[in-house]
């Protein structure tokens, strides 16, 4: 049995990967196709996740609620359901999920599209206030043609939204043939059990890796920088034998502005950031956050009501929630210097295109080496869009895409260096920054120095960490991402 278990979840993770992987293929969007701005997942019959690809963080964690959303309404064998509300299963607009029946359970993609209709090309404004403001919001919904026209009719660019939505469907069609394929092969019932098992084996590793964790209650805090002035977070772990448990009490109510969190995006920074401390090679599965539960108070910065503003507390919320969680834990255990600490959110458009990238910056040194540079940190775990793509696409020019050299703060172990990214727009066109740590640079650890906050510059003038506005043909936005921290003197 043990064989055979492995055989199926190699073949079930496989399924997931190969799902990804037409998803990227297939789509239009340089976010998804360049970018990979996307996740792939695989559920049982009641709703657990059994199977994802190492995709995005932010999107996989959160999952497990649009599977329950979708399940309410009794989906059909041949139904596929579109959703993208924050409060109903989703994490913020512009990440569209699709949930789809297979022969065993559901099939889940999560795309994140560069425009879903919102009052900014990109559909990422600095100063929303509403969900409305941030593109149209999709309710758990039977997917069928006339729904799919109807909703990219809503949004800038229809043609790429509709390509990237049925790159989306292909997906699905290849999960349902594949668990096909897979359930005639080894048989329904012995897939079944697999899945059980798979579960079950993810939740015992990540039981057994707490249990040699020290008990106790582990407290820190840290801040947003929103427009209107700081907002903390913070969290206490309470580590009690082979469980944890994450509250959030004492974090700032919400605000008017769009950092609010749904409490989906939470628990899946919560659970992120429980799987890197306990055991980050188990078997990725619904099982391996069973040990965990997270508590957040209603109203609060990380459990918004609606119709709050969240299109920044999916990006920049949860880096700064796993942030406060590294620092808890490293109470107990070694951890690493804090690393940037946002994700550079950027984007460009007008009627006839849009564009939407994150920029990475400065690892986090660690006890035993140097933080790397440039590179994703956290909640996101996309690729750059190479220069030629972008420029092909896009009425825009890279002037200069390098390392920010000594960004990275200094310590027995030095910090990653930060990247400087330099764009000009060639055509008449919005845009947004949402970016963080642009005034509180990410800390070193153990006498380690600080890495260097991010700055935003338009035309050589410094800009505000959340800004949105007009660019002109000639205009140069230079976004300057923050260093790691240092580890040790």
């Amino acid at each position: 049995m043990n064989i055979e278990l492995q055989v199926i979840g190699s073949a079930l993770r496989a399924v997931a990967e190969e799902m990804g992987a037409a998803l990227v293929r297939s789509a239009f969007s340089a976010n998804i196709k360049e970018r990979r701005d996307c996740s792939a997942a695989l559920f049982s019959p009641d709703g657990r996740m059994i199977a994802q690809a190492e995709h995005i963080p932010v999107h996989l964690g959160a999952m497990p609620e649009a599977v329950a959303a979708v399940m309410a309404h009794q989906p059909g064998p041949d139904d596929v359901y579109i959703l993208n509300d924050p409060y109903t299963g989703g994490t913020h607009l512009p990440d569209i999920t699709l949930v789809s029946r297979t022969e065993l359970g559901f099939a889940v993609t999560r795309a994140h599209h560069a425009d879903v209709g919102g009052r900014e090309p990109g559909s990422l404004p600095a100063d929303s206030t509403t969900l409305e403001e941030e593109g149209v919001v999709i309710p758990p919904t039977r997917l069928d043609d006339e729904v799919l026209a109807e909703l990219v009719a809503r949004m800038r660019n229809p043609d790429e939204r509709l390509g990237d939505l049925r790159a989306q469907l292909a997906a699905h069609r290849l999960a349902e043939r594949r668990i096909l394929e897979i359930c005639a092969r080894r048989g329904r019932d012995r897939v079944s059990a697999s899945m059980d098992e798979l579960y079950a084996y993810s939740e015992r590793r990540v039981r057994a890796a707490l249990a040699v964790l020290p008990d106790g209650r582990y407290e820190a805090a840290d801040v947003l920088e929103a427009r209107e002035g700081e907002l903390e977070i913070r969290a206490a772990v309470t580590i009690a034998g082979d469980v944890v448990e994450i509250d959030f009490a004492g974090t700032a109510a919400q605000h008017e502005g769009n950092l609010n969190c749904p409490l989906a995006v939470t628990r899946s920074a919560a659970y992120f950031v429980v799987r890197c401390v306990t055991d980050p090679d188990v078997p990725a599965s619904g099982g391996a956050f069973a040990p965990a539960t997270v508590r957040a108070p209603e109203g609060s910065l990380v459990h918004a009501r609606p119709p709050a503003a969240v299109a920044a507390g999916n990006v920049e919320t949860s880096c700064r929630i796993a942030d406060v969680l590294f620092a808890a834990f490293g109470q107990a255990v070694e951890m690493p210097a804090q690393g940037q600490g946002t994700m550079n959110n950027l984007t460009f458009g007008n009627e006839r295109f849009t564009y939407y990238e994150t920029i990475g910056g400065g690892q986090g040194a660690c006890p035993d080496a140097n933080g790397p540079s440039g590179v994703h940190v956290t909640m996101s775990n996309t690729l750059s869009t190479p220069v030629e793509a972008l420029e092909l696409a896009y009425p825009l020019r890279v002037r200069r895409y390098a390392l920010r050299l000594g960004s990275g703060g200094e310590g027995r172990h030095r910090g990653g260096d930060g990247v400087v990214r330099e764009l000009e727009v060639l055509e008449r066109c919005r845009f947004s920054i949402v970016s963080e740590r642009r005034e509180r640079a990410p800390r070193g650890a153990l006498g380690g120095a600080s890495g260097r906050p991010g700055r935003n510059l338009l035309n050589g003038e410094e800009i505000p960490a959340k800004v949105t506005g007009d660019l002109a043909p000639g205009d140069v936005l230079t976004i300057e991402t923050p260093g790691g921290g240092g580890y040790g003197r």
